[in-house]
Formats: structure tokens, sequence, C-alpha cells
């Protein structure tokens, strides 16, 4: 059926009269009765036509949900990085990242073109760290490193600064290194995020505090180039007071900050200690386009429950 024009007041109006509790809501965004776009925020309307009827609605609201399935699963940039993970977890990460529809795999650069291989015609993004997880190779390590991951299949670069250049206050050789990263991936039309490590910095450095310290280093990286800012690898592990080693990763103070600290031209990625739907939907909250995370299984699985159980007309009885 192709779908007639609408404005989104007859789309209330015609919510109204629906089979559908009215506390769910329908396309509230206008109420002036201007022409629908269909393409809102939350859902494209076409996307449901058929089954709303004549006025679409958006998905996200007829379950109650905050952001589509979609909208958040493209923001997982599903990790497979530990030190010790086998080629086939790697092939099973891959199928993991591919049925649940993330945005990409964030991989280390031998695994590049294994992952491009597996991944093709599914959607799904091939990333590649570079300088990882300490960011202490040459400038001109990271570049080659950016160049065969890209030749290899890679559309996403996360490379790690020079940390300590960083804390020394040499902030022409940071700038200088990660333009030099952005230039190799962008003229093979791969996008870079830049990270950071805050867990290291929260003490600041070169006589700046460590808020003063980040917003710098966003500053830095917008004029570099850098497609996204990132919190951290997921391996900055910090020695605490007992002896133990741990790390913070993406805080929401951080990711707040990171997001004022750079134009809507730069984005924002979380990496670290984002483990359930909660913390994926707080880090979207918080102005943030991609995610790292591990737990992508388990935080979809959640979202498809929760969705499940707030359709109209579910019973308890149906509910998992």
């Amino acid at each position: 059926m192709e779908a007639k024009q609408h404005s989104f007041m007859e789309c209330n109006s015609r919510y109204r009269s629906a089979d559908i509790p009215v506390r769910l809501g329908a396309c509230q965004r206008g109420r002036s009765g201007q022409e629908c776009p269909r393409s809102c925020a939350v859902w494209n309307c076409n996307a449901v036509y058929n089954r709303a009827g004549p006025y679409g609605y958006c998905l996200a609201v007829l379950t109650g949900m905050k952001y589509t399935y979609e909208q958040l699963a493209k923001m997982i940039d599903h990790s497979l990085l530990h030190p010790t993970m086998t080629d086939q977890e790697l092939e099973d990460g891959c199928k993991v990242a591919a049925k649940y529809g993330v945005a990409s795999v964030c991989i280390k650069p031998y695994a590049v073109k294994r992952a491009a291989e597996l991944l093709h015609g599914t959607g799904v993004l091939v990333g590649a760290v570079i300088g990882f997880p300490h960011g202490n190779s040459t400038t001109e390590s990271k570049r080659y490193e950016s160049e065969l991951a890209c030749k290899d299949g890679a559309a996403e670069i996360d490379m790690v600064i020079n940390i300590g250049k960083a804390l020394s206050g040499d902030w022409d050789y940071v700038e200088r290194e990660v333009k030099a990263v952005c230039a190799e991936a962008h003229q093979r039309g791969a996008k870079v995020k830049v990270i950071f490590e805050n867990d290291y910095l929260a003490k600041g450095g070169a006589g700046l505090s460590g808020d003063a310290f980040k917003q710098k280093l966003c500053q830095l990286c917008e004029r570099a180039g850098a497609d996204w800012v990132k919190t951290s690898s997921g391996y900055g592990f910090v020695k605490q007071p007992d002896g133990s080693y741990n790390y913070k990763g993406a805080t929401e103070p951080d990711l707040a900050l990171m997001r004022a600290s750079v134009s809507a031209k730069v984005q924002v990625k979380a990496a670290g200690g984002v483990r359930d739907l909660d913390g994926l939907i707080k880090v979207r909250d918080l102005g943030c386009s991609r995610c790292g995370a591990t737990a992508t299984a388990a935080m979809l699985e959640e979202y498809k429950r929760r969705a499940a159980a707030e359709k109209p007309g579910a019973s308890p009885a149906s509910q998992p």
C-alpha cells in the first residue's frame, strides 16, 4: 500500500480512535497540522505503515520504549579485543554482531581481513584499533597501521593518543599524530575515533585540571579532523589503594563534558563499563552516538523482552 500524505494532527486524531491505550501517545512532535515528513526521530512512519493503518505510528511509542531497537543497536561497536581471543571466538563474535545488527565490530588489526569477509553484506562495519591499548607506538607506526587496516577492509579506526606526550603538555605532537592518522584514514574512506583513556587523566596534567585537560584534548582532536572522541580503551587499568587494578571507563560526567567540548560535527563514543541496557540508554541520553560493548547480546535481548512486555494488549501470562 502506498502511503498517502498525512499530518501529525491527523496521526493524533486517528490514534485517539484506535484500539490502543492513549497513554502510549502517537506522533506528538507536531500538533499544528503540518505535513508529516514520515521520518521522525524515533521511527519512520512508513516502516510501520502497513501494520499501523493509514496514519503510521512510531513503533518506539507503540512498544512504550524510549528508543527503537535499531537506534540502540546501531550505537554499539561490538568489542572483540581481549588479548586471549581465539580465531573461533572472533568468528563467533562477528556472528553475534551480524545477528543483532550493530554498528560495527571493534577488533585488532590482524583480524580485520577475516572480519570483513565474515561481515560482508550484513551492514555491520569493521573497526580496527590502532596503537592499542596504550598509544605508545610512533606516529608513523600508527599511520601505517591505519593504512594496512583500511586496505584490509576497516571502515573505522579507533586510535589511542600518546598519553605520556599529552600529560607532558606536548600538544603539537599529539595534534600532529591525530592529524596524520585522520588524513590516512579519510583518504581511504574511513572514519576515526580518538581514544583518550580518561582513567589516566583524572588528576589532569601539564598545569591543567582533569576536566580542563579533557576539554583541551577534545578541541585538539576536532582541529585535527577526528570524527569521534572516545573515553577509553577498556584496558586502562589504574592501581587502586588495595593494590588491585581496575578502571571506571565511561562516566556520565566525562561523557557530558566531552559532548559539550566539541561541535556537532564531532561525535562522542563511550567505552568501558557500559554493561546493560539502562547504561546504553543513559549513554544515548547524554548525546553519544556510539558505545563499545561486550555485553551486546544481553543488552539487546533485554530490549526485546521489555518491548514485548510493553506492547499494547500484552498480558502478564504472555510476557517472558
